[in-house]
């Protein structure tokens, strides 16, 4: 029996009690007196708090409620069990689910109801209520509660009204701090901050000013300028001001000690006039460098002025321990004169930390780069390798290439930890350090830390497969998912070779897994449902291990591990009974990410066959857009809040059909998103809301606290940038007349301002639009505002020519290191003349950031290889590290350039094959040298050797497929399922795929996941001849795959079963084959419509109207048992 039915039995029975007519209030208690009397004028949370008060410190008995029923006839107030349960489950709903309500109603509380709703919800231990027999389970209630959206808004709202009055400061800083780590940037906004409390305790105050720090990244620019601002006129008013004048300033080391990252606020002049004796006082402080380790928003001009402070206050700056303690200051460090080589060296140790640092890196850079020239005076970069810290990461390869083996493994504990590495640069590195252990060994790979992924393929598939088990066992587990697909895929072969797979099948961990073959699998025996907990699984894999567990395992263990969910069919969910059924839910729901549309729409249609009354909202938008009419009332706000907290994308697939439940969203919305309150509800649905209704119907309040949820936002239109955009002018003005603050907060969505605009801004905060347009993307993104910033910088640069005498360089700027770091992406922008004339060794230094510019045009790309000739020399002389730096600018070779390149190595191809621009002749040169350099035909190709060349295996002839083996096929199959191949070839690897699976009649849905888009190389009848069941395990990227004469052979049926991710990959080609039964059948899968057998059926309309369902239970009867019954529920889903 449920504890809520034994609550509610224990009522029902007290309820039929004798009750004695001529009982009066006297006999209650006042304070239970005053809460019947708030029952009876549906004052029903006062009255919960004042029994909750009442019964702390009395003991409840039977009596007690026989008196309250007394009470109660004789008010002559009658209790119906329609009326006051409705009106209760009414009132219950409107405060979890109307959290303005709920404001309204706390801000009525007195202050003894206060005290005690803020004792329950945040400083009471117990994890149940006891009043009498009755238990309430008050962990799960609370849950509830702070699970809503809003609720911790009124919760933070109202501790800011009430509780400094009502509770000790101390208890109120700590429930701020509660309510704060929520969701600090929606509810501290710059206007609120002026709510709260101007003087404090210095413990309180200490206590929430340490949770403002905490919470720093997590607000926006604004409320970090009013947060300084607050604790600023707290820290002033502590101070005896009549001590202070124009010269002198209220900033004590005390006082930087408690602003913390918040010191960064400092104006410069008040940096200069802070005491010499406080800055001092301040740096010798434990904790100065804990503080100083924050600052990650500090600006040079601050750093150096704290500097010279430090400077001038007594300290040696060229003490190592000074240095020590000057935390993110080092980054900034600019007294560099007669420095000595132990100085410089102590520097860059400490300047591993500034990678933290908001922008700037050009300039840390430089730094380090100057610094690294005193750190070598009168030693080899050999000699002091070890000690330069993550400095050697702007090492160029030429640098790199000279160091003896002896020096790296001697360094190799510093090199290891170092992160910021280049592919080319770990090559080089790894290189040399195997090339002095000269034996490749579980310990060797242990030691190199970072360096791991620089081994190579074809070395790791020569290790002891022993050495490679205790690898892939976890000890160096963040370095293994660094490692490309090939070189995982070469451990794997190797392990499985050796034939000790079956033991090593169960250490494999996380992410590394998903590279094993379904072939593979299947040969293993000794699963267990536990050691499927760590692993991420493919949902081939998944599909296939579910059906083999579930022969040994039940259910609820194998869902449990969360990944196997992947593998769970339609046919498995329709088959469960319903109590397994609406008791197992929960794992698909906490999963709900790991789940296709497909299976989602077949929970959806369960859920509604046995339970249609209690289904959660959100699955209704799953169904046909008819079942969207059953959301009204009282169901629309959970229907917002739990589509809110999903992803729109998982749920509808379909443009028609998400558009049906965005306009479902605006009418339970009124029409309009009023305030914050409707921002919180909303949740991620913000991101899909139309344009025009972004337009006419946000208010200015939402807007400012959406903009933070908007820039979260992944994949905005153009159109609904556009009309954030217009809000944004709307709500702060013309960007003339914006502050630093308010040019952070609006962030990457400057890029839609006006040309003008933007070089006011640019004009105004240039390191801020550096900052921002490095977050931006590609060009074809923001093509305006990176305009701006390459013309900012080039501005801003020296007009220094170039130091080649060639005479066509000859008034020709030349970019520079400094430039180019500071650039990124608006690197676009440099003339094809101008990257002519590039420094050799700024060429060498930067190569591999230019080759990640997406926007270069084909002249810029041939530009930049013809400078990689320069500064490399001639094409045959290239190293695989210098093939792999070029990213895009490898583009430019033509097929004679590549003929000439040494591509005998695996992971030069694998680096080669991710660049997707390549044409078919450049593709087809790439696999010929790979074939003659590495001395391999195809035949003789292995598995991992497949996986390296990814797409440019696209580029083999049918004879060539045909001649791989099939058992290196058979590893490889899964990655070759990604590539987006002609038909032609696709029909050559089907062929391929038959003869590790057998004939393609004869597949299943694991066998369809796993082959992935080689499922378009079926022909007419083979694809004709799968059970309908089996269209929604087709991979969508294979849908797309299919030729549309192909596609048109699918019966009307088979299109109806593909499921809603599936159907919405039908091209438009595709689509205009179809005829008119066809298309119904798509709408049908597009909707996500019922096709299963029609016995198992339930029409939409023949089902009855969804409505709020009631608790589970005995129903309660009538009197205070309903209250209480109904108050105790509290913790249900409504």
């Amino acid at each position: 029996m449920s504890r809520l039915l034994k609550i509610c039995f224990l009522l029902i029975s007290v309820n039929h009690a004798e009750i004695i007519h001529s009982q009066t209030s006297e006999d209650l208690p006042p304070l239970l007196h005053k809460a019947v009397e708030e029952v009876i004028t549906g004052k029903y949370l006062n009255a919960l708090l004042d029994i909750l008060h009442f019964q702390s410190s009395n003991v409840w008995t039977a009596d007690m409620l026989t008196k309250v029923m007394a009470y109660f006839h004789a008010q002559e107030v009658m209790f119906t069990l329609s009326s006051l349960q409705m009106s209760i489950k009414s009132y219950l709903k409107n405060l979890l689910y109307q959290p303005r309500q709920l404001l309204s109603e706390f801000q009525q509380l007195d202050q003894q109801q206060f005290q005690t709703a803020m004792k329950y919800l945040f400083n009471s231990r117990k994890d149940r209520l006891e009043m009498g027999n009755i238990s309430l389970d008050w962990d799960k209630t609370r849950e509830r509660i702070f699970q809503s959206p809003g609720v911790n808004r009124t919760l933070f709202l109202v501790t800011l009204d009430k509780c400094f009055l009502a509770l000790s400061v101390l208890d109120c800083v700590d429930i701020l701090s509660q309510v704060l780590h929520v969701s600090a940037v929606n509810y501290l906004q710059p206007d609120v901050i002026g709510s709260l409390p101007n003087v404090l305790q210095e413990d309180a105050f200490r206590n929430l000013s340490t949770v403002f720090k905490d919470l720093y990244d997590k607000t926006s620019a604004k409320t970090q300028r009013a947060l300084y601002g607050w604790m600023k006129q707290i820290l002033q008013k502590s101070c005896n001001m009549s001590e202070f004048n124009e010269s002198t300033s209220w900033v004590s080391a005390e006082n930087l000690w408690i602003l913390g990252r918040y010191m960064v606020h400092l104006p410069l002049e008040e940096i200069m006039k802070i005491s010499l004796n406080e800055i001092r006082l301040f740096i010798s402080y434990d904790n100065a460098t804990k503080q100083l380790d924050t600052v990650y928003g500090i600006t040079p001009e601050l750093a150096q002025a704290f500097l010279e402070r430090i400077s001038s206050s007594g300290f040696d700056m060229r003490n190592t321990s000074t240095i020590y303690r000057l935390g993110l200051l080092v980054c900034f460090y600019d007294d560099m004169e007669q420095m000595d080589a132990a100085v410089a060296r102590a520097l860059l140790h400490q300047m591993i930390k500034c990678n933290q640092l908001r922008g700037f890196q050009a300039e840390v850079q430089k730094l380090k780069s100057q610094l690294l020239n005193i750190a070598m005076q009168n030693q080899t970069l050999n000699d002091i390798l070890g000690s330069l810290s993550d400095a050697v990461v702007g090492l160029t390869s030429s640098q790199l290439e000279s160091l003896s083996p002896d020096a790296v493994h001697n360094a190799i504990a510093t090199l290891n930890q170092v992160s910021g590495w280049a592919k080319s640069q770990v090559m080089i590195l790894s290189s040399k350090y195997l090339s002095y252990e000269k034996v490749l060994s579980f310990y060797t790979v242990s030691q190199m830390g970072a360096l791991v992924t620089g081994i190579s393929t074809q070395s790791f598939y020569s290790m002891n497969p022993k050495d490679l088990s205790q690898i892939i066992q976890g000890t160096t587990p963040q370095y293994l998912s660094d490692l490309s697909p090939a070189q995982q895929q070469g451990i794997l072969r190797k392990i499985a070779a050796s034939g000790d797979f079956s033991s090593s099948v169960k250490d494999i961990q996380g992410a590394f897994f998903k590279e094993i073959s379904l072939s593979d699998l299947w040969k293993q025996t000794g699963y267990n449902s536990s050691m499927m907990k760590e692993k991420e699984l493919r949902r081939s894999q998944a599909l296939c291990l579910y059906e083999l567990l579930s022969k040994k395992y039940y259910p609820v263990d194998l869902l449990s591990t969360g990944q196997l969910v992947k593998g769970v069919t339609c046919q498995l969910i329709e088959s469960m009974g319903t109590d397994f059924f609406l008791n197992t839910f929960k794992f698909f729901e906490k999963n709900l990410h790991l789940l296709s549309p497909y299976q989602v729409n077949c929970l959806a249609w369960k859920f509604w066959k046995v339970s249609n009354a209690s289904i959660p909202p959100f699955l209704l938008s799953v169904l046909p857009i008819e079942y969207l009419e059953y959301v009204s009332g009282p169901l629309c706000v959970p229907f917002i809040e739990s589509l809110g907290k999903t992803e729109m994308n998982l749920l509808n697939p379909s443009l028609h059909k998400k558009n049906a439940v965005l306009q479902k969203v605006q009418e339970c919305l009124n029409g309009s998103i009023a305030d914050e309150y409707d921002v919180d509800l909303l949740g991620n649905l913000i991101c899909h809301l139309p344009p025009a209704f972004l337009r006419g119907r946000m208010s200015l309040k939402a807007m400012a606290t959406a903009l933070h949820q908007f820039k979260l936002c992944q994949q905005l239109s153009h159109e609904q940038k556009t009309e954030i955009k217009y809000k944004l002018l709307e709500l702060y003005g013309s960007p003339n007349n914006w502050t630093a603050e308010t040019t952070l907060d609006v962030g990457p969505f400057i890029a839609l301002m006006s040309k003008g605009e933007l070089n006011v801004l640019a004009e105004k905060f240039p390191d801020i639009i550096l900052q921002i347009a490095k977050t931006i993307g590609p060009i074809s993104s923001a093509e305006e505002l990176l305009s701006t910033v390459f013309e900012s910088v080039s501005n801003a640069s020296a007009n220094i020519e170039s130091p080649l005498s060639r005479p066509d360089c000859l008034g020709t700027r030349a970019p520079s290191s400094d430039e180019i770091i500071k650039l990124a992406e608006a690197n676009v922008f440099w003339s094809v003349q101008e990257l002519k004339c590039m420094d050799a060794g700024t060429f060498d230094k930067n190569v591999e950031l230019l080759g990640t510019v997406s926007g270069f045009n084909s002249s810029q790309l041939i530009a930049l290889k013809e400078k990689a000739k320069q500064v490399w020399g001639s094409l045959p002389d290239w190293k695989s590290y210098h093939i792999v730096s070029l990213g895009r600018i490898a583009l430019a070779l033509n097929e004679h350039e590549i003929e000439e390149l040494d591509l005998h190595s695996i992971d030069t191809i694998s680096v080669l094959s991710q660049q997707t621009e390549w044409t078919l002749t450049q593709a087809r040169s790439i696999l010929q040298g790979f074939l003659e350099d590495s001395g391999q035909t195809t035949s003789a190709l292995k598995s991992f050797d497949l996986v390296g060349l990814g797409a440019i295996l696209c580029a083999l002839n049918s004879t060539e497929i045909m001649s791989i083996r099939t058992a290196e096929f058979s590893a490889a199959v899964a990655r070759i399922g990604l590539l987006f191949c002609s038909t032609p070839v696709l029909r050559q690897f089907k062929k391929m795929t038959e003869s590790v699976f057998s004939t393609a009649t004869s597949w299943n849905g694991s066998i369809l996941q796993e082959i992935g888009t080689i499922a378009g190389g079926l022909n007419e009848d083979e694809l004709k001849a799968f059970d309908k069941n089996l269209m929604p395990y087709f991979q969508p990227i294979a849908i797309r795959c299919i030729p549309p004469e192909i596609f048109q052979t699918l019966s009307p049926e088979q299109i109806a079963n593909l499921g809603p991710e599936n159907a919405a990959m039908v091209t438009r080609l595709q689509r205009e084959h179809l005829n008119a039964s066809q298309l119904q059948s798509l709408q049908l899968a597009l909707d996500g419509a019922r096709t299963s057998t029609p016995e198992t059926q339930t029409s939409a309309s023949t089902t009855q109207a969804v409505q709020t369902p009631a608790p589970s239970g005995a129903p309660c009867l009538s009197g205070l048992g309903i209250w209480l019954c109904a108050v105790f529920s509290l913790h249900l889903p409504f």
